[in-house]
């Protein structure tokens, strides 16, 4: 029934946006013209934790208002869920009435803000015809990537692309990494901000110097000069609301360190083969993800350190009671749980894995406990 009612949207999407751009292609702005970036707020669900980036052209002697809209896509793409995965699924640029884009943020409770951009009619009228002209060429799709290629950077690219000069560069929090300035976004989403600190890799650990956000491009409009003016006009609030903090029961840092403090608390042999077993194919996922998606941010994960594959040997020996064996492995991985602590004590998810690592280092020792070779004494 979901499902149905998406493809129904998105039919409807695909039919306006046809509809609307056949309209504009052939449309001379006048002087009354004028475009702006919006920016819009954050939401509770997964996929607006960011904001979003969108582009309006409102021109009232052409009875002109729409909004061009990068990250779009077809839920009805084959394999839908392992081409995102692997960095292949099409994302491509949608039009719509401003009327009806701000009547959905306004549904959602979301804030909405537009900066005009102080330019030339030359170079409105170039920009409009850059927006239209990619709804019908190949320029209308595009392969995803969470910094490198997003709704964000998409607007950034089109607007210097006009402007024919790398005019909007990142003017705040350059020296932050990407992880760093990600982190506060998951306020009040616990599992999301754990789930993000553990399958990113070494990208994310860059020095943030992309705009690669809908507030780091707001926050760079104000600050940046074109032809020794400023490039947008003072930000202007269309849509405010008062921030509302979700409430879950279960998602939350306290479920988090009671599974895990029954996990050590509890000890016993089934549930600490049951847990490294889990702990052993997240990491097997990690591996798996590093080599097959394109999405450069989950390459070179060293928390695979911390979710260890090698885990799977220790248990084989393990439930074949192969002491020896069992004890070194567990021993191997002990060392490992150091040095990952150390590769991530200046990290900014240091404390969200934390109790997964002394989780970890306490299940691995008494491991090493239980099948260390005993000494026999002599008396």
């Amino acid at each position: 029934m979901k499902s149905s009612l998406l493809k129904k949207i998105f039919a409807c999407i695909l039919f306006l946006s046809a509809t609307y751009n056949s309209y504009c292609q052939n449309v001379t702005l006048s002087n009354n013209a004028h475009i702006s970036v919006l920016t819009c707020g954050t939401g509770n669900e997964s996929y607006s934790l960011f904001g979003h980036t969108a582009i309006r052209v409102s021109d009232t002697d052409n009875n002109l208002d729409v909004v061009y809209n990068y990250g779009a896509f077809d839920f009805d793409t084959p394999n839908f869920v392992m081409q995102f995965i692997k960095g292949d699924l099409n994302y491509f640029i949608a039009n719509n009435r401003f009327v009806d884009f701000i009547n959905q943020y306004n549904y959602e409770k979301r804030d909405v803000y537009e900066q005009e951009l102080n330019i030339p009619l030359s170079l409105k009228q170039k920009l409009f015809n850059n927006l239209s002209q990619s709804l019908l060429s190949d320029e209308r799709l595009y392969q995803y990537k969470f910094i490198d290629n997003n709704c964000t950077s998409k607007v950034v690219d089109v607007i210097n692309k006009t402007l024919n000069a790398k005019v909007i560069v990142k003017k705040t929090d350059t020296d932050q990494t990407y992880r760093s300035i990600l982190f506060p976004y998951f306020d009040n989403h616990f599992y999301e901000k754990l789930g993000t600190s553990i399958v990113f890799g070494t990208k994310v650990d860059q020095m943030g110097t992309k705009i690669f956000l809908p507030y780091e491009l707001q926050k760079s409009l104000k600050l940046i000069q074109y032809q020794n003016q400023p490039l947008s006009k003072e930000n202007k609030t269309i849509l405010n609301f008062e921030e509302e903090t979700p409430a879950s029961w279960w998602n939350n840092s306290y479920t988090y360190l009671l599974l895990l403090g029954f996990v050590i608390f509890i000890n016993k042999k089934s549930i600490d083969y049951i847990y490294l077993t889990i702990i052993a194919l997240l990491g097997f996922l990690f591996l798996f993800l590093g080599f097959y998606s394109s999405h450069q941010e989950l390459a070179y994960n060293y928390n695979m350190l911390l979710f260890n594959p090698i885990l799977f040997i220790a248990l084989y020996f393990w439930s074949t009671k192969n002491s020896r064996w069992t004890y070194k492995f567990a021993v191997f991985n002990i060392l490992l749980m150091i040095v990952y602590f150390f590769v991530i004590i200046t990290k900014v998810h240091l404390l969200i894995v934390l109790p997964i690592l002394i989780t970890n280092l306490v299940i691995l020792t008494r491991l090493a406990i239980k099948h260390k070779k005993r000494i026999p004494i002599i008396i």
